[in-house]
Order: structure tokens, then C-alpha cells, then sequence
């Protein structure tokens, strides 16, 4: 670990496009106004309880409330969402919908949805679905892409990246942002409340998001 300053968000410049990582899981592009982020998996809780498991669902409450923090906060030129906004088709009810339809509504023509694996079948009103978005020196998708000339830098979701931090007594995971320097990936880091993850390969380079004000540089 690099430093242990609080820090809401990190630089990250690819060749000549500046990027600013963001403790709240967001990734800023200042030259186009472009905010990013990355599986939120809205209606999670309700596909579990469809399946007899009790779970609570002010999850979906609590991440789209973020989604209009974050747009007023840096208010973006364009919100692309990196896939999976949704869970399942199965668990949309008339509320889930009416929210998610609301939200788009209001920041009519600035939400931008690449369509995830989730998003399957969950046919919405007022939303944009792409399969990929090229801005400048930057490629948009869901999942990651390998084939692509070595100017362009892929930023996408999907993989949920996370880290552990360990000690002699203890262990703590976080969240992170994840940078593949073979592929020129760099993965965002999950939206959502109720999302799990998987651990960055070793080549990894991370940033770990240990509060909602706080991202660290992982050496």
C-alpha cells in the first residue's frame, strides 16, 4: 500500500486521456464529461427472494439514490452504465420499474446503457441500449476485450474486481478498480450493494476503494 492519505479519487492517464478513479465507484473523463459506472444489478434481492431466500431489497433504494448524487454531482455530458443495470427480467417488478424508468426520464438523452449479460430480456422504457461505445482513445463494453489495436484502452465491468488485504490476524476485502496491462484493460469496480467479486490476477495493478472517500494505490 502506497499511502494511507484519504483520497477520493486517483489519477489515471492513457496516452494523453486523463482519467480520474473515484472512491464512490465511479471513473470521471473531464475532456468528454463521460461518468462511468458498472453493475449495479438492480432487482438482485428480489430474484433471491423468488427463491425462498429473505433478503432485504433497500439495496436498490440506496444505489439508484447514489446514481442521482452522482449526476448532480459531476454533472456529466453523458452517465454510461457498463452493464447490468439489472439482475434478472425475472425479478422487475412495477416499482423496480417505475424507478428505473423515472431515472431515465429526468436525465432524458444522458444515460447510456452498454448491455450486460444480466440485462438480457429487461426491455425498459426510455433507455438506450448499446453493445459498445468508442469514446476518444476508449472502448466501452460489458465484458472485456482482448482483440483491439494497442492505442485504445478497453474500460469495461463484468468481473467485479476485488482485493484482500491481510495482516498477521486479520483479512479485509475490498472493492477496486484493476488495470490488465497485457490486455490494456481496465475494469470498474461493482455498483452495486448486493454484489459479489472475484480476485484480481497477480499482474493486476489495483486501487482499493476502503471507504466511499478513500482510494489507495495497491502496490
Amino acid at each position: 500500500m502506497k499511502n494511507n492519505k484519504t483520497c477520493p479519487y486517483i489519477n489515471f492517464s492513457w496516452n494523453g486521456t486523463k482519467l480520474e478513479l473515484y472512491a464512490s465507484q465511479a471513473l470521471f473523463i473531464p475532456s468528454s464529461r463521460e461518468l462511468l459506472i458498472s453493475d449495479i444489478h438492480i432487482g438482485k434481492a428480489e430474484y433471491f427472494q423468488l427463491n425462498g431466500i429473505p433478503l432485504t431489497n433497500n439495496e436498490d433504494e440506496n444505489n439508484i439514490n447514489r446514481i442521482y448524487k452522482l449526476i448532480n454531482q459531476f454533472k456529466p455530458k453523458k452517465l454510461v452504465i457498463l452493464g447490468d443495470l439489472f439482475h434478472s427480467k425475472y425479478s422487475l417488478n412495477k416499482n423496480l420499474i417505475y424507478k428505473v424508468e423515472r431515472l431515465f426520464k429526468i436525465f432524458e438523452n444522458k444515460i447510456e446503457l452498454i448491455e450486460g449479460n444480466h440485462d438480457k430480456g429487461c426491455q425498459i422504457s426510455n433507455i438506450s441500449y448499446l453493445k459498445e461505445k468508442k469514446s476518444l482513445n476508449l472502448l466501452f463494453t460489458h465484458e472485456p476485450i482482448t482483440k483491439k489495436d494497442n492505442n485504445t484502452l478497453n474500460i469495461c465491468g463484468h468481473y467485479h474486481p476485488k482485493l484482500i488485504l491481510r495482516n498477521n490476524q486479520d483479512q479485509l476485502s475490498f472493492k477496486c478498480f484493476a488495470f490488465d496491462s497485457i490486455n490494456n484493460n481496465l475494469y470498474l469496480p461493482s455498483f452495486g450493494d448486493m454484489t459479489g467479486g472475484f480476485l484480481c490476477k497477480k499482474h493486476f495493478k489495483k486501487w482499493a476503494l476502503i471507504s466511499e472517500n478513500n482510494i489507495v494505490e495497491i502496490s
